[in-house]
C-alpha cells in the first residue's frame, strides 16, 4: 500500500513504529505496516476515505499502473 501511495504521489513525512504516514498537498493517511499480513478491510477502506479515492478507482489504478 506504501509503494502505492508514492506511485500516486504521496510521501513518507514520518514512520513511528510499524505505521508510516503519508502526504500529498493536503490529503494525510498513515498506513500500518505488518510484516506478511495484509490490510483488513475496514483499514483499507479508511484510507480511500482519507485519500478521496474510490474503491473502484483504486482497484483500476492498481491494475493499470
Amino acid at each position: 500500500m506504501v509503494r502505492f501511495l508514492e506511485r500516486e504521489g504521496f510521501e513518507v513525512v514520518r514512520v513511528r513504529g510499524s505505521h508510516h504516514f503519508l502526504q500529498r498537498e493536503e490529503l494525510r493517511t498513515s498506513v500500518p505496516v505488518h510484516q506478511g499480513k495484509d490490510l483488513k478491510i475496514g483499514t483499507l477502506r479508511s484510507i480511500l476515505r482519507d485519500i478521496q479515492m474510490s474503491p473502484e478507482e483504486f482497484a483500476r489504478r492498481l491494475r493499470n499502473p
